[in-house]
């Protein structure tokens, strides 16, 4: 029996096969339906609100260095602070993991298509706009009530940078719930008919978890930013307590959508481990229904924590236990995945290539940030380090050191499906290697500040931290260095690059049955599902050979009928 690749070699030999248009750069830049295209737009415009919220990091770490204001004034301080919180949630890691949702799962389901291709184009063309109406705010006075915008700071800060801080995240939270309408949908009902749910990739499982909690939380928090602008701009008092107002709420109401958006930053990349770990260690992933469930309890779960962000707002001490035990409760779905991807590791033939040595750091470092997630669950702990750095120590491990190497693990696994070509393993280990030791250089020591009771957020402090501020802002240097061979590896792999094939890693989802890259329909037949050792009995990712991939293959597709 000839493979689905060879029939099409001879039909393409034999001219009854007619190739698929090519895409040009025009492509990137109009409304186009494809939800490749799409999914390029989203990961190339998220890296470039990366790099402009990391030049905003670079400028407030070094000005910490010293603890006088010699770099930047206290307002622009304010303001860079605010502005690169802001970037970097919700025009990096939240639009970077819906670049990969977009990409991946119609490939992964064997789809043509996302379910609503145009809405899927509306929701990206609302993405750039707001990045970019959001950086316009420094023309008119940028926001300095930081990322979480509380009145009444809020309410005294800059009227138009507020205003158009307000817009912004409103157009990309709907961005966000149109993405989460298409993704749902295409998961449950656009799957090719031999795949149940229990066969799904796991990533799927996690972007059905992420979609869930976009489209429960988010609307919450754009009704909170309404009010917050009825207050700013008509001069109502739902939440300024000069005029009866309860800025409380504002907390309630913005920390329900953002105490889950941790969980939408950082599932899709769970996902991204679940399906580079296996490959990459030649086994199949160990639990796959504890993984895959786990997601769906991590996102039940992560809607009722929100409170644990406020045990110094004057929450009652009966609902501070509540929060607290539920955040303790949390990590067990979390930890149930750290197991499994440790147990799919061991054992297990290791290629220590790019996106292996991501995956493995990303489980590291998350680590390192999920236990001091538990220590903050805390109440007695947490009131003694809350808006300290130890608090900026744990968000970073988690979302840098969980969602940004994950994000690059994925990168490195599926840059040769979407171009066509390899990218360098030097330039890769060594943008590995700069960006942990810079990750660690620059978070670690926070820890001991926030103990030692450094305030977070003041550009101020007293000159006993300063050796400590000095470690981190070398260390944040270090990861901007890291970025430089990202990029010339990209840049020179996209030209020269070693071409990769249609599965360069022996990998059994369905999108490695495809052309690399992938055609417009994605698929020049319907797909056949064949990665499923657990029905055939097959240990399919301890295949050392092509031939044995395809003899496998043949079986399969004869089982199938």
């Amino acid at each position: 029996m000839t493979t689905q690749a060879e029939q099409y070699e001879s039909a393409k030999e034999a001219g009854n096969v007619q190739e698929p248009a090519q895409r040009t750069w025009r492509d990137y830049f109009t409304f186009n339906t494809d939800h490749k295209v799409i999914g390029l737009q989203y990961l190339v415009t998220s890296f470039l609100f990366y790099f402009i919220g990391g030049a905003m990091a670079a400028a407030i770490r070094t000005e910490l260095a010293t603890p006088d204001p010699d770099f930047v004034s206290p307002e622009l301080y304010n303001r860079l602070f605010t502005m690169h919180g802001t970037i970097m949630i919700f025009l990096w890691i939240v639009p970077a993991g819906a670049a990969f949702a977009n990409y991946l799962i119609p490939l992964m389901v064997g789809a043509e298509d996302m379910a609503f291709p145009r809405l899927n184009a509306v929701a990206f063309w609302m993405f750039p706009p707001g990045g970019l109406l959001l950086l316009s705010s420094f023309f008119v006075g940028a926001p300095e009530s930081g990322w979480t915008s509380y009145p009444p700071l809020s309410l005294v800060s800059s009227k138009f940078g507020e205003g158009i801080w307000i817009v912004s995240l409103l157009l990309i939270g709907t961005s966000s719930i149109l993405g989460a309408v298409n993704f749902l949908t295409t998961i449950l009902k656009m799957r090719i008919p031999s795949m149940g749910i229990h066969q799904m990739p796991l990533f799927c499982w996690a972007m059905i978890a992420t979609s869930a909690l976009i489209l429960l939380s988010t609307p919450v928090l754009a009704a909170a930013l309404i009010l917050l602008s009825f207050d700013l701009i008509v001069g109502t008092n739902f939440f300024n307590p000069a005029g009866g107002g309860d800025p409380i709420v504002y907390q309630h109401m913005f920390w329900f959508y953002s105490h889950p958006a941790v969980y939408i930053m950082i599932l899709p990349f769970f996902g991204v481990i679940s399906e580079v770990l296996p490959v990459h260690a030649r086994k199949p992933i160990f639990g796959y229904r504890a993984i895959g469930y786990s997601s769906l309890a991590i996102a039940f779960l992560g809607l009722i924590v929100w409170a644990h962000h406020m045990f110094t707002s004057g929450t009652p001490g009966w609902l501070r236990i509540f929060f607290m035990i539920a955040t303790m409760i949390i990590a067990v779905p979390t930890g149930i995945k750290v197991f499994s991807w440790c147990a799919t590791i061991w054992g297990g033939k290791i290629s220590f290539n790019s996106a292996m040595i991501f995956a493995m750091g990303f489980i590291s470092a998350f680590l390192i940030g999920g236990l001091s997630g538990v220590m903050l669950a805390s109440v007695p702990f947490d009131l003694h380090v809350h808006d300290t750095y130890f608090i900026v120590a744990h968000m970073h491990y988690v979302l840098f050191g969980g969602s940004v190497l994950g994000l690059f693990a994925g990168f490195y696994h599926w840059f040769p499906k979407m171009t066509g070509r390899m990218l360098n393993e030097i330039l890769g280990r060594i943008h590995f290697a700069l960006t942990f030791i810079g990750l660690n250089l620059t978070f670690l020591p926070m820890h001991e500040l926030g103990l030692l009771g450094m305030n977070r957020r003041v550009a101020l402090y007293d000159p006993k931290f300063q050796t400590l501020n000095i470690i981190c802002t070398v260390g944040s240097y270090i990861l901007a260095v890291s970025t430089f061979p990202f990029i010339i590896n990209v840049l020179w792999s996209l030209k020269r690059g070693a071409q990769a094939g249609r599965n360069p890693w022996k990998a059994l989802t369905l999108e490695w049955q495809t052309t690399s890259p992938p055609a417009i329909e994605n698929f020049l037949e319907e797909p056949i599902l064949w990665s499923e050792p657990y029905d055939y009995g097959i240990d399919s990712y301890t295949l050392d050979s092509e031939q044995q991939v395809e003899e496998i293959l043949a079986e399969v597709k004869a089982d199938v009928g």
